[in-house]
């Protein structure tokens, strides 16, 4: 494609000047045969003067003036045949100017099929991708910020709990047992929330930035989801929640790391327990075929608005009603959700209505993490 511009360009350059050659050509044979006949027709009807006598002549001197008037013919014709192409340079050398002091709107109309109409356009390309790469700062820089302050707050919230029921434990010397043990009760609970938000951020980060590699084995995702309904059983307690698993086959083995899909349904679950309190229930469907295997995690408590359902799997987004001591979280659960099914190749989407809340999870029978995932570890969350 360069050598197709270049050899245009060369072409048409060429062309001008064999153009501008022509022309020349043609009024310097002009000039001589009517300058000449001129001067010989004054000099027959004796009105001759010096210049007259050197023309008819032909002295060294005139053909030197025709030589140098031929050369001016050249120039003046030739850089009228270039003008265009000198303006189109003054315009991209403007824009690169603008471009250098900051202006980011600027652009040059890509005109021709040239050299210099590849130059606009590959300015132009500049420009947009310096815009992009300047938006994408702003983005990170934005989040980094919303990350300090989420993480500053939430992290905030339990720590200031832990140390005020510590110092009540240690200020109080004669604090009956029972309201000791409450209080380290609260304590602990308190710091295992802690836990749990720096183990959000550290794995968030890990799988943002690919430092997770995957161990793809054979799961039983049956099974695996009964196991994690079943550890989970003492915090539906806590929440008078009941759990039900029901499933279209009895097992069903799929190629996945075992691990990573855990923490995934893990963070479903306990997102359905978090804000499905009110609906009494959470229901985990299994529905299985020969390539495809959907789980969907049902809970019956409060509908999230559907403006906010496209947000829903943004890191540090969470819903309105949800930013409360009780429920709130860094907001990153489900974007690690969303990272892990990236990281399988599958799909996951979420529905919530009168209906209850339904977060459906897609996912490959047979999958092989070099074809169908390669560049995808570490997900786009």
């Amino acid at each position: 494609m360069k050598s197709n511009t270049s050899k245009k360009y060369h072409t048409r350059v060429v062309t001008n000047i064999l153009f501008s050659t022509v022309i020349t050509c043609l009024i310097e044979v002009f000039l001589v045969a009517n300058l000449s006949m001129l001067a010989d027709y004054a000099l027959n009807e004796g009105s001759g003067n010096m210049l007259l006598v050197l023309i008819a002549g032909s002295n060294a001197a005139i053909v030197l003036v025709y030589v140098l008037t031929g050369i001016l013919i050249f120039a003046v014709s030739f850089l009228i045949l270039q003008e265009k192409s000198i303006r189109y340079i003054g315009r991209i050398s403007d824009a690169m100017e603008n471009i250098s002091q900051g202006d980011l709107n600027t652009t040059v109309e890509v005109v021709g099929d040239d050299e210099f109409s590849g130059m606009a356009e590959n300015l132009n390309k500049m420009v947009a991708e310096i815009k992009d790469l300047m938006d994408k700062e702003r983005e990170a820089e934005r989040t980094k910020n919303e990350l300090i302050t989420n993480v500053a707050h939430d992290l905030r919230t339990p720590l200031t709990s832990i140390i005020g029921y510590l110092e009540l434990l240690s200020a109080k010397q004669g604090m009956p047992a029972e309201m000791q043990y409450k209080y380290i009760d609260i304590a602990y609970t308190k710091a295992k929330r802690l836990e749990k938000l720096i183990e959000d951020l550290f794995g968030f980060t890990k799988l943002n930035y690919g430092k997770i590699s995957m161990n793809v084995g054979k799961v039983d995702i049956v099974k695996l989801l009964s196991q994690l309904l079943e550890e989970s059983y003492p915090s539906f307690v806590d929440k008078n929640l009941s759990y039900e698993l029901q499933s279209n086959v009895p097992a069903k083995v799929i190629s996945a790391d075992g691990n990573l899909l855990a923490r995934l349904f893990d963070n479903l679950i306990g997102n359905a327990i978090k804000y499905g309190a009110d609906g009494k229930r959470v229901l985990v469907k299994v529905t299985a075929d020969d390539e495809v295997v959907t789980v969907q995690v049902i809970n019956y408590g409060y509908a999230i608005p559907a403006d906010e359902l496209p947000f829903i799997f943004n890191k540090f987004y969470r819903v309105e009603h949800s930013r409360s001591t009780n429920t709130g979280g860094t907001g990153l659960g489900l974007a690690i959700a969303k990272n892990i099914v990236d990281m399988h190749g599958g799909t996951i989407d979420v529905s919530s209505g009168a209906e209850g809340t339904v977060f459906s999870v897609r996912l490959q029978v047979d999958f092989d993490v070099n074809r169908e995932n390669f560049g995808k570890i570490g997900g786009r969350g």
